[in-house]
């Protein structure tokens, strides 16, 4: 039985990392992709948590002997997905989520064509501004930037299954949540882990 792929995307800032991590909380049956990256980590982040942190060089040879799924420069920064860990957990019957940007999406969805796409929009640009400025972590000139990415990134929503809006931190849950419940329950998601039932009845 192979699991069911996620893949979440949002513009920096609509809370994408603060939702997934509440998901992984409460849903302990969907793993989460570790992705790896050449930017340096944030303060509280731990290698092989929140990313498996490399030089660019050992990106670029990973890169090189196609070990990547997908990968993409963010921010001047490299980001990939390891192809062969997320074949094994699918393979061995685990729901995967990959926390990703929509360059990756569309890579994803090239090898993957049945992965679910979840993107996250904020409620507004004011609020999205309001985000990024409060993290403390940015200059102005690297919010402007990260604005304007915003704008563009936004408007590949159409490429993906569902569309959160991220106002309500718990409702947003929510429908996280549900999207996750409900891909559970089509028909063949029912007929694989029902296999004995549905040739007994059906």
């Amino acid at each position: 039985m192979s699991g069911k792929l996620y893949v979440v995307a949002a513009p920096s800032g609509a809370g994408k990392t603060t939702l997934v991590r509440l998901l992984l909380d409460s849903e302990p049956s969907v793993h989460l992709s570790v992705s790896f990256t050449t930017r340096g980590p944030r303060p509280g982040e731990l290698d092989g948590r929140e990313y498996h942190f490399v030089d660019v060089a050992t990106f670029r040879a990973m890169l090189a002997r196609g070990d990547f799924l997908e990968w993409a420069e963010v921010h001047g920064n490299f980001y990939g997905t390891s192809g062969a860990w997320i074949a094994d957990q699918l393979n061995a019957g685990h729901d995967v989520l990959l926390e990703i940007d929509w360059q990756g999406a569309q890579q994803v969805r090239a090898a993957f064509p049945d992965a679910i796409g979840v993107f996250i929009l904020p409620p507004s640009m004011e609020e999205l501004t309001r985000r990024l400025t409060g993290r403390g972590t940015d200059s102005a000139e690297v919010i402007e930037r990260r604005l304007a990415a915003a704008q563009a990134e936004m408007r590949h929503v159409g490429e993906f299954d569902y569309v959160i809006i991220n106002d309500s931190l718990e409702q947003a849950l929510d429908d996280l949540r549900a999207i996750v419940h409900a891909s559970c329950l089509n028909l063949d998601a029912q007929r694989a882990r029902h296999a004995a039932l549905f040739a007994r009845m059906i």
